[in-house]
């Protein structure tokens, strides 16, 4: 038996002709067509879930502009929407925990973009480019011993 040796390019045309293009990213819906996605900011944990409509937000029972007075906090949460043009064609229903209404919207932000590009991937590069999948790492500095706060010392005093 003669042994037959492979060159390198018997193995890239092996490779290139076996192997399909499979696509990166698959759509991943449940039984109700909805798309999850988890979002953390500080210390907060938003579960999110979408499914098409007009555009309804639901948070914790209640209607967005009734959990978030606060216009700024608004306008971020839209921003996915706004970002990947698909403005009041999904319905949100989440829930967040932990942490301010500040760290809260941003983890809202956070899921909403992982469930819309969990709903339809094609959204990923438009989102991913405006930094709204990236986890921000963000977070409250511990407090040292022999400080008053993080960094803070106490009043010297001379005298």
């Amino acid at each position: 038996m003669a042994e037959e040796k492979l060159t390198l390019e018997d193995l890239k045309g092996a490779t290139q002709g076996t192997v399909a293009e499979a696509p990166r990213y698959e759509a991943k819906r449940d039984e109700l067509g909805r798309s999850y996605g988890t979002g953390r900011r500080k210390d907060a944990v938003a579960r999110v879930w979408v499914k098409p409509g007009t555009g309804k937000i639901i948070v914790n029972g209640r209607d967005l502009a009734h959990y978030f007075p606060r216009p700024v906090l608004q306008m971020l949460i839209n921003q996915p929407f706004q970002v990947a043009n698909v403005s009041n064609q999904f319905d949100v229903m989440c829930t967040v925990s932990g942490g301010g209404l500040s760290g809260q919207a941003g983890a809202l932000r956070h899921g909403l973009s992982r469930a819309l590009t969990a709903y339809e991937p094609a959204l990923r590069p438009a989102l991913k480019a405006a930094g709204f999948l990236t986890r921000d790492p963000r977070a409250v500095e511990r407090k040292k011993y022999g400080k008053a706060k993080a960094r803070r010392s106490f009043q010297f005093s001379k005298r």
